[in-house]
């Protein structure tokens, strides 16, 4: 999912997604381990959903700094928001020790963006964004001329 959204020039990336992901995974396995030392209960108890429910509303604040307003009122960056999301979701169901869980919602949302992009006529995986760069002279061609002429320069 962050390789499509860095593909087409997201402000959010493949570093971004991983990052997030693989925090918030860390995030529920510290949960369970602090949990079964101190009360022996792993994510059963309800006291660990608090942390969980922590990081949902967190990741609300990292999506935000995505989402743009534009000229004309157009907002751009939801879906960008909505993948960030999702890798937090991601990381945190499968930190919870729920892996087939986890990978199925993982094949599905993959599916889903990819299957959108093929929809609106372009591939997901080939980059979109191009760079380009203009180059503009900016000289006062008469004097060069002159200066050159008299080995001024």
């Amino acid at each position: 999912v962050g390789l499509e959204r860095q593909n087409v020039g997201k402000a959010a990336g493949i570093s971004a997604h991983v990052l997030v992901g693989l925090s918030s995974m860390m995030i529920a396995v510290i949960q369970r381990f602090m949990f079964f030392q101190q009360f022996g209960v792993g994510i059963a108890d309800p006291e660990g959903q608090r942390i969980i429910a922590q990081v949902v509303s967190g990741i609300g604040f990292i999506g935000a700094g995505v989402i743009m307003k534009d000229r004309g009122n157009v907002i751009r960056g939801i879906t960008t928001a909505a993948t960030l999301w999702f890798s937090a979701v991601l990381g945190l169901i499968l930190g919870s020790g729920y892996i087939y869980e986890g990978l199925a919602f993982g094949l599905f949302v993959v599916m889903f963006i990819t299957l959108r992009d093929l929809k609106r006529g372009f591939n997901p995986l080939k980059p979109r964004v191009k760079q380009v760069r203009k180059i503009e002279s900016v000289t006062n061609e008469e004097n060069n001329k002159e200066k050159v002429k008299n080995n001024d320069f």
